[in-house]
C-alpha cells in the first residue's frame, strides 16, 4: 500500500502572537476526506522542527510550506533544503501568497518541485493524487512544476467563492500550544474574501482581483460560536480584507450572534469609509455582540500620500469621526500606518505625527501600528519599481528580507531609516497599545515603560530624536528584567537593505 501521509510545514512569521495556520486547514479538509493522513509541524510552536519534519518524510507522499513574502522564506529554505538532501525524490510544493504572485520565480529554486498558484483546495488535491498514482501533473490547473529538467505552467484555475470552499480544519490545530506561546486562546476565521479597493500597495488585487465575495450571515454565526465554543476560544480575528463592505450583512450577524447567546470577542479589519457608515447605535449593537476592535488601513495623515496611495476614498476627517463613533461605542479604533509611501516627504512625514498626536490624546484607547513602506510583489506600486529605484530581487531567497519592520529604501536609508526607526520606537512608548498576545512584561520594565510615555510625546511633538536616552533605558530594563521567552522565536531579522 502506498504512503497516504502529507507532511505539511509553516514557518514562523517574526511574531509570538501565532495560531493555527488557516490555509493548511483549509487545504487539509479535502485531503482528509479523501483518506489523506495529515501531520502539521509549525515552527512557532514546534522548537525542534527541522527534525520533526525529517522524521515524518520517510513515509510522507510530499511536504508541503505555505508562505507569504517576507521572513517565512528564510525557515522553508532551511527546510526544503534539509528535505532534498535526505530525501531527493520527495516533491516538495510551495503555496500560498508568494508562490501565488511570482510562481516562475519560486519554482526555478533548485529545492523546490511544483508551485500551486491561486486557491489551493482543489489543485493541492489533484496534485497529491498524481503524486501518488505517479502521473503527471500536466493538466492540473493552477499547478506549476519541472519536468525533463524544465518548468511548466498549467492554466490558471477559475476562482471560487467562499460559499464554495470547503470547511477549515480547525481540529487539527493544538490550541494549547499557541495558548502557552502567546497566553490566550484565540484564532483566525475567514469570512469574506478580497476587497472592493486597489490601494497602490496592496497584493490583494494580485491574487483574488477586486471580486468581494462573503459567507451569508446564518453560516457565519453557525461557524463562528461552534469554533469557539469546541475550542473553547476567546477571541476570533476575522482575517476579511474589508470586512464592513456589505452593512446590512454585518448588522445581521452581530443580532444572530447576540440570538445565540454564546460570548466572545472579535476584530475585524474594514477601511474608515465603510466605518464611518454606521450610526453610534449601530456600532453599539456590534460592541454588544462581541465586536471590540476595528482595524483600519489609515495609512498616512497626508491627503497627498494617500492620493498616491490610490486611497482617495479615505479622507483624514473620516478618521477623526470613526474614532469618536467607536469611542462612544465602546470598540477599541485602531489604524495602521505606512512610513515612506513614495511621494512622503518631511512635510506629510510631520502631517501624520500630529494626526496620530490628535487622535490620540482626544480618545486615549485609539491606537495606531506602523510599518515602512515595503514593495511586494504583485502591488499596483511595483510597476514602477524600475522608476522608483527599487532593485527587484532576482532570486526566491532574496524576498526573504521583504519586512515592514526593517525596509530600507532608495529615498529611506542611513541616517534617514535610523531617525524613523527611533521616531517609530517613540510613538510605540508614547500610547498604550493592545496586542493579540499577553505581554508579559516584569514590573519594572512596566514602570519603565509608562515613565518614559510622557518624554516620548514630547519629543514626538518636536520632532527630536537625537540622543534617544528613554528607548536605551527602555532597551536596558527589558534585557535586565526580561520576560519569560518563548520556546520558539522567529529569526531576527538583520536590516538588510533591499535596494540598490
Amino acid at each position: 500500500m502506498r504512503a497516504k501521509k502529507i507532511v505539511f510545514f509553516f514557518p514562523a512569521f517574526s511574531s509570538q502572537e501565532a495560531t493555527a495556520p488557516l490555509g493548511i486547514l483549509a487545504l487539509a479538509t479535502p485531503l482528509l476526506n479523501h483518506g489523506y493522513d495529515i501531520r502539521i509541524i509549525d515552527s512557532t510552536i514546534t522548537p525542534n522542527f527541522e527534525q520533526r519534519v525529517l522524521e515524518e518524510m520517510p513515509d510522507a507522499l510530499c511536504l508541503a510550506i505555505s508562505l507569504v513574502t517576507g521572513p517565512m522564506i528564510r525557515e522553508t529554505v532551511q527546510i526544503a533544503r534539509a528535505v532534498k538532501r535526505l530525501y531527493p525524490t520527495k516533491p516538495i510544493v510551495l503555496g500560498g501568497w508568494h508562490p501565488s504572485l511570482l510562481p516562475d520565480q519560486t519554482l526555478a529554486a533548485p529545492y523546490v518541485d511544483i508551485v500551486v498558484k491561486g486557491q489551493g483546495e482543489d489543485a493541492f488535491l489533484e496534485i497529491v493524487q498524481r503524486i501518488e498514482s505517479g502521473a503527471s501533473l500536466r493538466g492540473v490547473a493552477g499547478a506549476g512544476f519541472k519536468e525533463d529538467g524544465r518548468i511548466a505552467f498549467n492554466p490558471p484555475r477559475a476562482l471560487k467563492p467562499i460559499t464554495e470552499l470547503p470547511a477549515k480544519a480547525y481540529h487539527l490545530a493544538d490550541f494549547d500550544a499557541y495558548e502557552k506561546l502567546c497566553g490566550r486562546r484565540w484564532t483566525m476565521y475567514a469570512s469574506s474574501l478580497a476587497c472592493p479597493y486597489s490601494c497602490a500597495y496592496c497584493t490583494n488585487e494580485g491574487v483574488y482581483g477586486r471580486k468581494w465575495n462573503a459567507l451569508p450571515p446564518d453560516q457565519v454565526v453557525e461557524e463562528t460560536t461552534d469554533l469557539v465554543t469546541r475550542y473553547r476560544l476567546g477571541l476570533l480575528w476575522f482575517v476579511d480584507d474589508n470586512f464592513l463592505v456589505d452593512r446590512e450583512r454585518t448588522l445581521d450577524i452581530a443580532e444572530g450572534l447576540l440570538r445565540r447567546g454564546v460570548y466572545f470577542d472579535w476584530s475585524v479589519q474594514a477601511s474608515t469609509n465603510l466605518t464611518n457608515r454606521f450610526t453610534v447605535d449601530e456600532l453599539k449593537l456590534l460592541r454588544r455582540a462581541g465586536l471590540s476592535q476595528i482595524a483600519h488601513g489609515a495609512e498616512s495623515g497626508s491627503q497627498k500620500v494617500l492620493h498616491a496611495m490610490n486611497k482617495d476614498f479615505t479622507k483624514l476627517g473620516a478618521i477623526y469621526e470613526v474614532t469618536d463613533k467607536l469611542t462612544q461605542a465602546g470598540i477599541r479604533p485602531s489604524f495602521n500606518l505606512i512610513f515612506s509611501f513614495p511621494g512622503e516627504g518631511e512635510a506629510e512625514l510631520r502631517e501624520t505625527i500630529r494626526m496620530v498626536m490628535k487622535v490620540c490624546r482626544t480618545y486615549p484607547g485609539a491606537e495606531f501600528w506602523t510599518n515602512i513602506f515595503t514593495p511586494y510583489p504583485g502591488a499596483p506600486i511595483m510597476e514602477r519599481a524600475f522608476e522608483l529605484g527599487i532593485d527587484v530581487p532576482k532570486t526566491f531567497e532574496g524576498w526573504a528580507d521583504f519586512f515592514p519592520r526593517y525596509t530600507r529604501l532608495p529615498w529611506l536609508d542611513g541616517k534617514r531609516h535610523k531617525q524613523l526607526q527611533t521616531m517609530r520606537e517613540y510613538l510605540r512608548v508614547a500610547f498604550q497599545r493592545v496586542p493579540v498576545m499577553v505581554e508579559r512584561k516584569h514590573p519594572i520594565t512596566r514602570l519603565v515603560h509608562s515613565t518614559i510615555a510622557i518624554p516620548a510625546r514630547w519629543r514626538l511633538d518636536h520632532h527630536f530624536y537625537s540622543f534617544p536616552f528613554e528607548l536605551w533605558l527602555k532597551d536596558t530594563a527589558s534585557r535586565v528584567f526580561p520576560p519569560p521567552k518563548a520556546k520558539v522565536d522567529a529569526f531576527k531579522l538583520e536590516p538588510k537593505a533591499v535596494t540598490s
